[in-house]
């Protein structure tokens, strides 16, 4: 399933949020893989409107797989300072609905 998910950076803080993610760390990027998340991009607006896409069977169970791992604790750690809200990031983003989704040719 595909999810669409928003986060407000904080305007101070985007030029460094852009750099930590130039180079996200390795066992980050593994943990990610090995819990469910496919296909995962951030998008951020200049206002610093952050829309985040993923691909996972079970966003839920591939959430609490990451929540699980100790280098998801270390980067939630780090990340939270960038944003609005003093949440964990991770906990805290709103998700989407889809409303439409343009199916390749034979996809069912």
């Amino acid at each position: 399933m595909r999810y669409c998910f928003t986060l407000q950076v904080r305007t101070d803080r985007m030029p460094e949020y852009v750099d930590r993610h130039r180079e996200v760390w390795p066992e980050m990027q593994q943990a990610l893989r090995d819990s469910g998340w496919r296909n995962y991009s951030l998008f951020l607006r200049e206002d610093g409107l952050l829309v985040g896409y993923v691909e996972a069977d079970d966003l839920a169970a591939a959430q609490q797989a990451m929540a699980a791992t100790e280098v998801n604790a270390r980067w939630q750690a780090e990340m939270t300072e960038f944003f609005e809200n003093a949440e964990r990031p991770d906990e805290s983003f709103v998700l989407l609905p889809e409303i439409f989704h343009l199916r390749e040719t034979g996809e069912g």
